[in-house]
């Protein structure tokens, strides 16, 4: 089922064989551009027809009712319920430990630096509703941006025709249960726009106002308009499709390692599945495993196109030394090592969104309950980039305070350097406080 890569005794760099999923966000960008352009200058209207278009939705407004987010709640299943406020709980104390606190160092007497973490105004969070619906999603947006102090939460999420026309109830519940009262029923690149826009509504009372910041995954739709976005407002990343790595010995359990490449390839047919081992025994067991537990899976159509596909393989190396250098390479979104001295690996790894050690701590812990994020860096971004956090919310400014002792001792510092730039201005706007 899965293609399989023989790198035993290659020194090749495998960063360019390896298997990844094909995405042209740039082609992605123009088809949505027209979309977008016309949110911004049209606001309700144009996000109506977009809407009708892409989710055979037609709106009557934009906002949701309050009185429909807490019938939500209400009805929220009590299993689900009791999920959720576990996960909100498990976050919650993780992301709490994020929050920076303020630092002033002396650089000279009388001369100062601090540097302040300040939250952003008010962000936009983009919870997805295509192939599934995500309510944990909402956790994992809302509880960082609410531990880092931003004042003004804004969720959006696509229409459900099940639903009338409102997004998912169970986002909606999890909405609630975090004290979320704005929340659009707008999804797509239409909902980027408006979030990084702003948009007239129905009414006065239906309007949104622009944020600082977009953060949450979508599909390539909703990656290119936050890739046309960027720099109108900020953006946490560009979201591809998931993905798995997963690095194993011999001592692995070929039951757990199928179940947990499934588990990501049941999000989208473009999931990337990929097991990295130096036991062959290993992979013939694993698709086994895999010929077995397909069939029983409810996604089944889904999942064997994502393990078929391109994006998805075992890659065969020498020894646990060339599968670390490849799974570095590879940087996943979510990785998980399960080897003998599983954790000793995993402190070596440099490249991964999230690191799951070894046989109890799958994937799909770290997707709901284990405290940790799951909006993570895909597509070999996390050779460069971080998963979503309190950190994502804040800005460090520095606040330079200085008295006239200790500007007047480095003085002649910066007029030197600023006649060296041929800035002579500069040196001039500190000689002035000095000048007789």
């Amino acid at each position: 089922m899965l293609n399989r890569i023989d790198l035993r005794g290659s020194s090749r760099d495998p960063r360019g064989l390896l298997p990844r999923a094909q995405l042209d966000v740039s082609v992605a960008v123009e088809r949505i551009r027209p979309v977008v352009e016309a949110v911004h200058e049209h606001g309700f209207s144009a996000i109506r027809e977009a809407t009708e278009k892409f989710d055979g939705v037609r709106l009557d407004r934009l906002r949701v009712p309050a009185e429909a987010i807490a019938a939500a709640e209400e009805t929220l299943d009590p299993d689900v319920r009791a999920a959720l406020l576990e996960a909100i709980k498990r976050a919650r104390k993780v992301h709490r430990d994020q929050r920076r606190t303020d630092t002033t160092t002396t650089v000279v007497p009388g001369g100062t630096v601090t540097e302040r973490w300040v939250p952003v105004r008010r962000v936009g969070l983009y919870v997805p509703g295509g192939l599934a619906v995500y309510p944990s999603t909402v956790v994992m947006n809302v509880v960082p941006a609410q531990e880092a102090g931003v004042e003004g939460l804004v969720v959006a999420s696509p229409p459900q025709v099940a639903n009338g026309g409102l997004p998912d109830a169970r986002v909606l519940a999890a909405c609630a249960l975090l004290g979320v009262t704005e929340v659009y029923a707008v999804g797509g690149a239409q909902a980027i726009a408006m979030l990084g826009y702003g948009a007239d509504g129905a009414d006065a009372a239906d309007r949104c106002a622009p944020v600082d910041v977009i953060t949450g995954p979508g599909n390539i739709w909703v990656t290119a308009a936050k890739r046309l976005l960027r720099g109108v407002v900020g953006i946490d990343a560009e979201a591809g499709p998931t993905e798995i790595a997963i690095l194993a010995d011999e001592t692995a359990d070929p039951r757990h390692v199928a179940a947990d490449l499934i588990s990501q390839a049941e999000h989208d047919p473009l999931a990337a599945s990929v097991l990295v081992t130096d036991s062959p025994a290993l992979a013939d067991a694993v698709e086994a495993e895999l010929a077995v537990q397909v069939t029983k899976t409810k996604h089944d159509e889904r999942v064997r196109t994502a393990l078929t596909g391109e994006q998805s393989g075992v890659v065969l190396v020498d020894d646990l030394e060339q599968g670390l250098r490849v799974v570095d390479e590879y940087a996943a979104e979510h990785l998980e090592i399960q080897t003998r001295d599983a954790r000793e690996w995993a402190l070596r790894v440099r490249n991964a969104g999230a690191i799951f050690v070894g046989a109890w701590s799958p994937v799909s812990l770290g997707d709901y309950a284990a405290g940790s994020n799951h909006v993570l860096p895909t597509g070999g971004c996390a050779r460069h980039s971080s998963g979503l956090s309190v950190q994502s919310f804040l800005r460090g400014i520095h606040v330079v305070e200085y008295d006239e002792a200790a500007l007047k001792d480095v003085a002649g510092h910066v007029v030197a350097l600023s006649t060296a730039e041929d800035l002579p201005a500069h040196g001039d706007a500190v000689k002035a406080r000095f000048a007789q």
